[in-house]
């Protein structure tokens, strides 16, 4: 039985976001926190991901350190000032004073043409990371109870019981539980976001990846292989390769398609998510691409389809009465944010718990009165104000990016136009290493102000 002197919270989704929510209060001695996952086994849809210094921030301040290990995260060798692109047909080498993120290649030459950087702020340990996305799912999942985390429990309908003073929480199985606090973190197509926000819909952006993680023993003798996170940009599409840890190897090939066309042409817009494709697909698209790119492709076992989707930014995230919010793509689907969902969705963990401490902190305890209910709609618009300036500025800048790219669909690209569109891409370090504790804390002192 729940024990009604603990704020009880339900979290619909074992992502990132629902796991690291989860990790971050699991010590609060007021909160009970049970996580609601619909698939029967916990695994990660998808391959790879990528975090940030925020996000790697994150997972440190909530004492999962492992995470950061080189036993699941990969750093780019290039993060020394010393850049070596063995990509190319000769050994490349840059020098810069900044530590770099991702090296961007050309190609039809595998040129290096440019790099992102760090700021000088961030500490190694903090470097952008990659992962396969079991693994790091699979470090979360092993700083928590496995009691709290229950599979097979896929969301339904959610409503407040006046006599109860509880959230009553149905899933498709026709089972129930109560909770204080419901916290949706079930992804871009969520199902809670859509109970509460009927007119929430999600929608085709025409960007559809191919992902593929294998072991390296499949392309490890190809010459000049990358040894560290490459995108190689072309005209109308783009091949990502990188090593990962624990001796993988991921390629993500990506190209643009007209979210308006019809089904029978625009085919891999109307495949289901981490559907099956065709490695045959995956070498016509790169056909054209330089040698190294074909041997990649060539020598890539398989692949599975990502149709790319999104949704408009919501206008409150505080939903049913202000006891349920969002987390994570649930909260902003924002189709593709320069590989920044993962930290977005555990600084959004994070936040969301400081706001139940500050609950716990005003109430001086859990209490189901009144008072409490309205405490509990506070917290909740705390987080909202911490987060949500933040992200409807990611997801506009994704939007117009993606409208950017439909505009560009069949106009010819010569090379120094696509020269100077890699030169000049925007500065998105405000994305990756955005300080999601000094945010938190203009918003609460936002709401003393009030």
């Amino acid at each position: 039985m729940p024990d009604a002197s603990r704020l009880r919270i339900a979290i619909i989704g074992a992502g990132i976001a629902g796991l690291t929510a989860a990790i971050a209060l699991k010590d609060e001695p007021g909160v009970e926190v049970q996580i609601y996952e619909k698939t029967l086994e916990l695994r990660e849809v998808g391959a790879t991901i990528a975090l940030g210094p925020n996000g790697m921030r994150t997972l440190e301040r909530l004492g999962v350190a492992d995470a950061l290990d080189e036993s699941v995260a990969f750093r780019n060798e290039s993060r020394h000032p010393m850049i070596y692109r063995f990509g190319c047909p000769q050994i490349v080498q840059r020098r810069t004073d900044l530590l770099t993120l991702d090296v961007i290649s050309h190609y039809n030459t595998d040129e290096v043409v440019s790099f992102d950087t760090h700021s000088k702020s961030v500490e190694e340990r903090h470097h952008t990371a990659r992962f396969f996305r079991p693994h790091l799912q699979q470090t979360l999942a092993r700083h928590l109870d496995p009691a709290t985390l229950h599979l097979g429990k896929a969301f339904q309908s959610c409503s407040f019981n006046a006599e109860l003073r509880k959230l009553v929480i149905t899933f498709t199985d026709g089972s129930t539980e109560q909770a204080d606090i419901l916290l949706g973190a079930d992804g871009i197509h969520s199902p809670v976001r859509q109970f509460f926000v009927s007119t929430s819909k999600t929608r085709i952006t025409g960007w559809t990846t191919f992902r593929s993680v294998f072991p390296i023993s499949h392309v490890e003798n190809i010459p000049n292989l990358p040894r560290e996170a490459v995108h190689i940009w072309g005209p109308d599409r783009t091949l990502f390769v990188t090593p990962l840890a624990q001796g993988l190897f991921s390629v993500v090939g990506s190209h643009q398609e007209d979210p308006n066309e019809p089904p029978e042409t625009a085919r891999h817009q109307v495949a289901a998510w981490d559907s099956t494709g065709t490695v045959n697909d995956l070498r016509e698209f790169y056909k054209d691409w330089s040698p190294l790119v074909r041997s990649i492709v060539e020598a890539t076992p398989y692949t599975k389809v990502y149709p790319n989707s999104a949704a408009d930014g919501l206008e409150t995230w505080v939903l049913g009465d202000g006891r349920v919010t969002l987390a994570g793509d649930a909260a902003h689907a924002h189709g593709g944010a320069y590989a920044a969902g993962g930290s977005l969705a555990a600084d959004d963990g994070w936040a969301f718990a400081q706001a139940v401490r500050q609950l716990l902190a005003r109430t001086g305890g859990w209490s189901s009165s009144t008072e409490a209910s309205e405490e509990i709609a506070e917290a909740i618009r705390l987080y909202e104000r911490t987060r949500k300036p933040h992200t409807d500025r990611v997801q506009q800048t994704v939007q117009r990016r993606n409208e950017v790219m439909v505009q560009r669909i069949g106009k010819v690209e010569s090379d120094e136009e696509l020269r100077w569109r890699i030169s000049n891409r925007p500065d998105l370090r405000w994305i990756h290493e955005h300080d999601v504790v000094n945010a938190f804390s203009e918003a609460l002192r936002g709401s003393d102000s009030r």
